[in-house]
This record gives structure tokens, C-alpha cells and sequence, in this order.
């Protein structure tokens, strides 16, 4: 009998780690503020090449009408791990600090918790920008042996290593874990940067926040000795790819999941030596080239490792390109936002429709296709759920629709419900098929866009269509009240009526929120 027990236990471990084996690994690559326009292969225009991201496109699927769950940083890396809208939480506007609250929530579902119940090792190397908690009230009282609290470690991650949000915040150091090898005890502020019109942040930094003031002139941010802003993108790539080689030479050879958000093309634009002169855009074009080259580093990885078959790779961009899509424009001739208007922060479709290319070679039906239908990056986790079986409660991913049919079959008929768009300062808009309205707030009223025939937004047609308008501006008062985009019960927002909602009532939001 103990024989026939141990034959099923070992049976039992060899088969889970058979279906194990079969799983995909999963690897985001999360850029910063680079726009539609600023791959080769979705803009033939382009003033710089980007040979990886147009390879991963070639042999995979490119999304061409995809779109980040806002128009600025934290609230789209929020919808992105959570598969949730970041209005639906306290934060309705605008970005965090490198230190705050974790704006996700103890327990909630997110990417890496889901995959890591599959029996995922999860990962993260990059960029955050979700709130941190670090030991002390600030720089007065840091006690750095300390641990830093609700970070990634506690939102499904194994690992970590990064920085805490984007440069100009502070509080820069290689965090590894729940420390900093080297803790951020001295002191900078921005400082002029030559290849382009932002800043940079490096070296020599100051001991004390006034010196700083007297020395540069602007408020102090905290910085480790050892923190150089160029180095972020070699470092990311160096321990992501370590930590790979790591989990696949594991005893276990479980599959693993990678969030891999680097901080590039966002500011500081601080290309390395080496990619100073490429291509014909400036510092911002060699930026971006010094980005596909680091991407293409992962890339190598996982076919001299024996790992690209089956793994599902995807890379997308926060949001829109910073406001200098208006210089390189004018001195290049280069458009990061593509045909579409404006830009970073912004409800119109430069400020949120980006690059999203998936390269999975074990699972994409007919690769090297594009795919024009409506996406949202906030559909990654019920995809990932759909394509690893693995199943989401009623409150997970309440925004979140699966299109790993697409991936799967170039015949499937995918139909994206209402997705809603919102901009840095509030304003909301949602889209269905070819249209798109953007709500009213403050003085600006509801305009109604026909995507299909003017993607750059300049014809408003709201007078003209005044059933689609009210059809839309119904559909956005119940996904918005309701707590979820999804079928089910209603979830409630993590905050009652707000000022932004102009288009509803309050009693219309209490209502929704009650509807079971």
C-alpha cells in the first residue's frame, strides 16, 4: 500500500510538472511615454529604426487599435496589473510620488498574484510608480536597515528589482527586494541636459537638501551615491535576464512571468554614449534605439536559452509621448503621436492609443498580421487568465475582457465592449466600434468622433448623430456607476460621486452602484 501511495505521489508531481512545463511563460516589457509613431513598423515615417519591436511584430501580431488604461503613468500601470480602471480608486487625477500608499489594494488580483497561484514564479525589474512604503516620515527620519513595506513583493511579485516610480520623483536607489544595496542618503535636483530639452539626474550630488538648493537652484530629491540616470536600461535588462536564467536552471523549471517596465523614452532622455548620432530624431531618437536594443537583448535570451517557443512575450507603452512630440515634429519631422491628436495627458487619441505587439510563436495563429479591432492593455489579465485556465473571481479584473481568441485564430470575430479613455486632469470619454465620445467637463462639451473616417479627431459630429450620443453617454453612466465593465454582480468604486463625472447625476451614480 505505502508503495501504491508514493507511485501516485510521484505521478501526481510528474504530471503537475508536465502541465507546468506546458504553460507559457508571459513576459511584459512596459515602456515609457513612447507613442504610436515611434515604431518603425507602425510609422514607415519614423525617423529612427526599431528592428526588435518591428521583428516581434513580424512574428507575431501587431494591435493597431489598442489602447493604455489612461494617459499618464500610474493610473495605466495600475489597470495593467489589475485588469481595473485607477478612477475607480482614490486617485482621479494625475500620477503618485515615488512614496504613498500602494494604490493596489491587500489582496487584490492582479497579473502576477494570478500567475503565481498557477504555480508561476513571478518577477519584476523596472519602474513602479504605484506608492511605496518606506521606513521614516522622510529624509529627516529614513531608517534604511528597515524594510520598505507594500510594494511589489506584497502584489503577487517573488522578485523585484527597480526603482520606485519616474526619476524626477526621487528617492533613487537599485532596489533589490525590500532594500537598497546602496540607500539613497544624499541629495540632487534636475540639472541641464544636453541632447535634449528635459533634464538629467546624475552626479555630483549634495549632502544636505539646502546645499542642494544653493548648488542647483531646485527642490532636493533623495539619491544614492551610486544612482546614474543612464544606467537604468542596462541594469533593468542585465537582472531581468539573470533572473530568468535563474528560475528556467531551477530545480522546479516552473514558467515564469516577467514585468520588465523600463523608464525609457520618458524624461530623463539619456541615451548612452554608444547610441549618440543614431538615427535622425536627436537625443529622443537615440533614445528609443538604445530601448529596441535592450529589448532585443531579451530577445536573444530567450532563443539561445531554448525558451522562445513558448513564451508569450508582449510589449506596450504607458501612454502618449511627452510634449516634446511638438519639437521633433518641427525639427525632425518626425511624429510620435502618429495621425492622432495630441499627446501625453490628454483624452484625445494621442494621449492613450500606443503600440501593443504580442510575439508568441507556440501560440499566435498566423503571425505577422495586424489587428485592427478595439483592445485595451486593461484586457492583459483576463487574457492571461483565459490562455493559462486559470479562473477570476467575480470581483477580479472587472474591467478586463479576454482577447486570446484573436491570438489564437486570425478568423475570430472579436467585439471589445465600451472602453472607456480618460485624461490626466479628469476628463473621461469611451468608445465603441468607430466611436468615440468625449464627455463634457467644465466649460467643454460632449464631442462625438467617427474613428473610422477621422482618426485625428478634428471633425466633431455630435450634432449629427445625437442618438449615438446619448446611446454612449448611457453606456458610460452604467460602466461607471455599476463598478465593472464585465458581466456580474456590481462592484462598488473605492470612492463615492466625484466632480469629474459632469455628465451624470449624483443620484444616477448612487443608483448604479446599488444595482445587483
Amino acid at each position: 500500500m505505502s508503495r501504491l501511495v508514493a507511485f501516485s505521489v510521484l505521478f501526481l508531481l510528474a504530471r503537475s510538472t508536465l502541465v507546468a512545463a506546458e504553460q507559457p511563460n508571459v513576459i511584459i516589457i512596459y515602456t515609457d511615454d513612447q507613442g504610436f509613431g515611434d515604431v518603425g513598423c507602425l510609422n514607415p515615417e519614423a525617423k529612427f529604426a526599431t528592428p526588435n519591436l518591428d521583428r516581434i511584430a513580424a512574428e507575431g501580431i501587431a494591435m493597431t487599435n489598442a489602447h493604455s488604461g489612461d494617459s499618464v503613468c500610474t493610473p495605466s500601470r495600475y489597470a495593467l496589473l489589475t485588469g481595473r480602471y485607477c478612477w475607480r480608486t482614490s486617485l482621479k487625477r494625475m500620477v503618485m510620488g515615488a512614496e504613498g500608499k500602494c494604490l493596489i489594494r491587500d489582496g487584490q488580483r492582479t497579473i502576477a498574484s494570478m500567475l503565481r497561484d498557477q504555480g508561476y514564479a513571478t518577477g519584476m525589474v523596472g519602474k513602479w510608480h504605484l506608492g511605496m512604503d518606506f521606513p521614516g516620515e522622510d529624509y529627516r527620519d529614513r531608517d534604511w536597515s528597515q524594510p520598505v513595506r507594500d510594494m511589489p513583493l506584497d502584489k503577487g511579485f517573488d522578485f523585484f528589482y527597480g526603482v520606485p516610480a519616474s526619476l524626477n520623483y526621487g528617492v533613487l536607489a537599485w532596489f533589490e527586494g525590500r532594500h537598497a544595496a546602496v540607500p539613497p542618503t544624499l541629495f540632487t535636483a534636475k540639472k541641464p541636459n544636453a541632447r535634449h530639452v528635459d533634464y538629467r539626474i546624475r552626479p555630483p550630488y549634495q549632502d544636505t537638501p539646502q546645499e542642494t538648493i544653493e548648488n542647483v537652484g531646485k527642490p532636493a530629491l533623495e539619491v544614492a551615491p551610486d544612482f546614474i540616470d543612464n544606467q537604468c536600461l542596462t541594469r533593468f535588462t542585465d537582472r531581468a535576464i539573470d533572473w530568468m536564467k535563474r528560475t528556467h536552471a531551477s530545480d522546479e523549471r516552473r514558467p515564469f512571468f516577467l514585468y520588465l517596465p523600463y523608464t525609457s523614452p520618458h524624461y530623463p532622455v539619456c541615451p548612452l554614449p554608444q547610441f549618440h548620432g543614431q538615427g535622425d530624431c536627436g537625443g529622443y531618437g537615440e533614445f528609443v534605439i538604445e530601448t529596441d536594443y535592450h529589448i532585443g537583448r531579451i530577445l536573444d535570451f530567450l532563443r539561445s536559452s531554448g525558451l522562445e517557443q513558448n513564451t508569450l512575450l508582449v510589449v506596450c507603452s504607458d501612454n502618449g509621448p511627452e510634449n516634446s512630440w511638438k519639437q521633433r515634429i518641427e525639427q525632425f519631422g518626425h511624429r510620435s503621436n502618429d495621425r492622432f491628436r495630441e499627446g501625453k495627458r490628454s483624452v484625445y487619441e494621442g494621449g492613450h492609443r500606443v503600440p501593443l505587439l504580442i510575439r508568441w510563436p507556440q501560440g499566435i495563429d498566423q503571425p505577422g498580421r495586424r489587428f485592427d479591432g478595439l483592445v485595451g492593455q486593461i484586457d492583459l489579465l483576463a487574457t492571461i487568465a483565459e490562455i493559462v485556465d486559470a479562473s477570476l473571481n467575480p470581483q477580479d479584473a472587472v474591467d478586463s475582457q479576454s482577447f486570446a481568441d484573436v491570438l489564437r485564430d486570425a478568423q475570430a470575430e472579436h467585439r471589445r465592449a465600451p472602453l472607456i479613455n480618460h485624461a490626466a486632469r479628469g476628463r473621461f470619454a469611451i468608445t465603441q466600434d468607430r466611436w468615440k465620445l468625449v464627455l463634457p467637463q467644465g466649460k467643454a462639451k460632449a464631442e462625438l468622433y467617427d474613428l473610422e473616417q477621422d482618426p485625428g479627431e478634428q471633425n466633431d459630429v455630435s450634432q449629427d448623430h445625437p442618438e449615438i450620443v446619448k446611446r454612449l453617454t448611457g453606456q458610460i453612466t452604467r460602466i461607471v456607476a455599476r463598478g465593472r465593465t464585465t458581466p456580474g454582480p456590481s462592484q462598488s468604486n473605492d470612492t463615492g460621486y466625484w466632480q469629474d463625472l459632469a455628465w451624470m447625476s449624483e443620484a444616477e451614480y448612487v443608483a448604479g452602484q446599488s444595482e445587483r
